[in-house]
């Protein structure tokens, strides 16, 4: 027989004193007398000069995880959470904080980072950039059908009544895989989405109700079982007024949707009731994961493509394409890149008239480099994945870009000594990787590259900070600017510029 597991103390009156990593807040308190130091507790949907009771849910030797039992006294600056999801969902942490200390909350976050992980000299930060929506700025959000609907502890206890059943459309719950809470509305994509989402969820209960196929199989995904009608959506409108969605289906019959099947007559049904729809696409994903990189992308109506603008650049969007999330800030992120680059109109990066080779690694689908190409003599982009290279090359073609090239493959075996004998040494060299930042070996070769600047764009300020340090002997940080990309969230975008010592 196993031991009986400790029970963890409840504590009371703690006073939460700050904001740390992953969007949790923090306290600091001896949980025994003789505790020679005080031991920091991480809390979820805390705020800054809250005064609460606490349950301590998970302790190790340095921290420990607590979540908030009873408000005795809110902070200040806490305000009312906007969305009824709050708490839920899991994807906006902070919309209990005024969106003024969120940015001050972000850039703390990159401050942060220099201080404990690069501990490099840098110069005084400023405030984060703020989005100028901080609502409806989503140009994208993905949900999932399932017939395991997620129920609050307030509903299983019997003190809240919900008509729903068990067939849902939204969001996966943090940390349960198969559990998925129903969303009637979203404030982070504009009112379209919603109206979308909350149509085709009916028209699925309709058949769930009335078809015979549920004698064989469920219209809302099983999760658990890998089988379903109705896997995932996917909603992506454009500042310019297109919209695409993408239907994923999981088990059907055929390999392509065709008239007089089910999966027809829903899309048609779709098509028909929102002529907002420019383009309307599926996926018949048969695989474990939702992930439809490796999944044929059909055509149901439209081009297949929408088109987003940024100034007087034009950018093509597939299902599977990589876009900045938030369009409008997307600019003002680019903007600040460009002027950290010397690549702004009317600027120039020398004492010639001679423009520079620059270097855009992880190009995505190579928005930022059509986005400087015209201050470039040339922009070379490099990406591991194909299909976006595609699109780079398209959006470099539909704006009349003609100094530009696109390369795909690891970026640690592309980006070799041979490879930049052929195309030129860099003047300059932007770097936006992903979360996990650089490769070890691709920050040597960076370094053996020697480049004028290094702009460094990073969604995580740990692992930038981390790669920075790295390069500390041979560059100097000499600029760097927070961007909010994600108003009510923890995370931020945070751009860097280094130049050779």
């Amino acid at each position: 027989m196993g031991r009986k597991r400790k029970e963890l103390p409840e504590l009371e009156r703690v006073e939460i004193t700050g904001i740390a990593a992953e969007g949790k807040s923090i306290a600091r308190i001896k949980l025994k007398e003789e505790d020679q130091h005080p031991i920091v507790i991480f809390i979820p949907y805390g705020a800054p000069g809250d005064i609460v009771n606490l349950k301590i849910d998970k302790k190790k030797n340095s921290y420990a995880e607590g979540h908030i039992t009873k408000m005795i006294k809110p902070s200040p600056i806490r305000i009312e959470a906007k969305c009824d999801y709050f708490g839920y969902c899991g994807g906006c942490k902070w919309q209990h904080i005024p969106y003024t200390e969120q940015l001050k909350f972000k850039r703390q976050q990159v401050v942060d980072a220099f201080e404990r992980i690069a501990k490099v000299e840098i110069p005084e930060i400023p405030m984060t950039l703020g989005s100028a929506d901080i609502w409806g700025y989503r140009n994208k959000m993905e949900y999932t059908f399932s017939n395991r609907r997620w129920r609050s502890w307030e509903e299983m206890r019997g003190e809240k009544v919900c008509s729903l059943g068990d067939n849902t459309l939204g969001f996966h719950i943090p940390g349960s895989f198969d559990k998925v809470l129903h969303i009637e509305n979203c404030y982070l994509q504009s009112e379209i989405g919603d109206r979308i989402r909350n149509f085709v969820y009916e028209e699925a209960l309709k058949r769930e109700n009335n078809s015979s196929r549920i004698k064989e199989i469920n219209t809302f995904y099983d999760i658990k079982e890998n089988r379903g009608f109705l896997r995932t959506i996917m909603i992506r409108p454009t500042t310019t007024g297109e919209l695409m969605v993408c239907l994923v289906f999981g088990d059907l019959d055929e390999e392509k949707v065709i008239p007089g099947t089910e999966a027809y007559d829903f899309m048609k049904e779709l098509q028909e009731s929102f002529p907002e729809i420019t383009t309307l696409v599926y996926v018949i994903n048969k695989k474990v994961n939702d992930s439809i990189a490796d999944q044929e992308v059909m055509i149901f109506h439209g081009p297949g493509y929408i088109e987003e603008k940024m100034g007087d650049l034009k950018f093509r969007i597939s299902a599977k394409s990589f876009y900045q999330t938030n369009s409008k800030q997307a600019e003002t992120l680019y903007n600040k890149v460009a002027e950290f680059a010397g690549l702004s109109d009317g600027e120039t990066t020398n004492t010639t008239d001679t423009k520079p080779i620059v270097y855009d690694l992880y190009t995505g689908t190579g928005t930022i480099a059509n986005f400087v190409a015209r201050n470039a003599e040339k922009v070379i982009g490099i990406e591991y994945v194909e299909d976006a290279v595609n699109d780079a090359k398209i959006n470099s073609r539909i704006n009349g870009i003609e100094n530009t090239e696109f390369f795909a493959g690891d970026m640690k075996d592309v980006l070799n000594e041979d490879f930049i004998e052929k195309h030129g040494r860099p003047d300059i060299m932007i770097v936006d990787p992903p979360r996990a930042g650089m490769h070890e070996d691709v920050v040597k070769m960076i370094l053996k590259t020697n480049p004028r600047k290094i702009i460094y764009v990073s969604c995580n300020p740990a692992t930038q900070a981390r790669d920075i340090a790295l390069m500390d002997e041979k560059y100097k940080v000499t600029a760097v600017q927070p961007v909010d990309m994600f108003p009510h969230t923890h995370h931020v975008e945070n751009v860097v510029r280094l130049e050779l010592r």
